[in-house]
């Protein structure tokens, strides 16, 4: 009997083993809309939505989304046990796949909320929010993280918080492997500025074989997921496969071993899948101008992706149908590609 040891992953992966992140403004139901077109198993995270905004606020307009997202985990900041509890219920309610809990976001706004990133110097809070979201749901409940806050490179901090808050029967970390400088940079400088330390989730990994391990922060190539999957349960992906969207249509066959969404077979097949979405938009009357932002990416790299942008970024089309649209950034791709041809 043949054996395949390249087929195994498949039928024993992790569920965590590659996600999109939460990313702020971007990862919106229209772009995970998009995303499912590349990739079937990689998880979705919607944006952080704040327990104060679901408790006080519009909530299906926080957490409507498409049937066709799942696996999607809902991502919440907040720091109050009673008040997470009801927002996890809420979140399973509306058929969230995950509850996940934002212990890494640095942004001012968000401290001053008494969540995020700060609460990693509260693991015992922090603990106590988690045991509460989990009996309150029968949904996996997970952390995400930074490895330290500000300039301190102390090991036992990160140890100590991650072990605290396993306590409450946590059983899966994300981590973004940079730390969260509190004072002096703005969300955007805190993505970048940081030294990114990878070995610390590995040491974490070592540390407590026994949990889900998952790795963020700069993964920027299949190669670099492949080199981390080698040593964690897996990879969390956010600039990258927002800004490079068709890397992700190698993702199931790649790290799954199953076959990809047939939307997935060209570029043109995810194109022509995302207009008919938008035209689901225009026929409603919601703008599909602010969606169509979420695939600007998708013909990177090939000639005439420029050109392409351009026309679907054109404010003086937004009151066409996406269709007609689509038929113009085509024309435009496909006189590049025969200028470069005969060029």
């Amino acid at each position: 009997m043949s054996h395949h040891p390249q087929a195994q992953p498949a039928r024993i992966a992790s569920p965590w083993r590659l996600s999109v992140a939460p990313m702020m403004d971007w990862t919106d139901r229209h772009c995970r809309v998009f995303h499912r077109l590349l990739t079937r198993r990689t998880r979705l995270y919607t944006e952080m939505v704040t327990t104060g905004a679901l408790l006080h606020g519009d909530v299906p307009r926080h957490l409507d989304f498409d049937a066709r997202e799942h696996p999607v985990a809902l991502q919440i900041g907040g720091s109050e046990p009673d008040d997470l509890a009801a927002c996890a219920k809420l979140g399973q309610r509306w058929g969230y796949d995950e509850i996940n809990l934002n212990c890494g976001c640095p942004s001012e706004r968000v401290q001053r909320g008494a969540f995020g990133a700060c609460l990693m110097a509260e693991p015992a809070l922090v603990r106590d929010g988690v045991k509460a979201m989990l009996d309150a749901v029968s949904i996996p409940v997970t952390v995400k993280h930074r490895i330290g806050i500000d300039k301190g490179e102390d090991y036992d901090f990160v140890r100590d918080f991650v072990g605290t808050v396993a306590e409450a029967g946590c059983s899966v970390f994300i981590v973004h492997a940079r730390n969260a400088w509190l004072k002096g940079l703005s969300p955007k400088e805190n993505r970048e500025v940081p030294p990114l330390r990878y070995e610390t989730v590995h040491r974490l990994k070592r540390d407590f074989p026994g949990l889900t391990l998952v790795l963020n922060g700069g993964v920027n190539s299949d190669a670099v997921i492949t080199d981390q999957l080698q040593q964690l349960d897996g990879v969390m992906i956010g600039r990258h496969a927002y800004h490079e969207p068709w890397a992700m249509a190698a993702w199931d066959r790649s790290f799954f071993g199953e076959e990809p969404p047939s939307t997935a077979a060209s570029r043109s097949a995810a194109e022509s899948a995302w207009v008919d979405y938008l035209e689901t938009l225009h026929a409603a009357g919601q703008p599909w101008m602010s969606a169509m932002r979420h695939a600007m990416g998708l013909w990177n790299g090939v000639p005439g992706a420029r050109r392409w942008r351009q026309v679907w970024s054109d404010h003086r089309l937004r009151g066409e149908s996406p269709r007609a649209v689509q038929a113009s950034a085509a024309e435009a791709l496909a006189q590049v590609l025969a200028e470069t041809s005969t060029g």
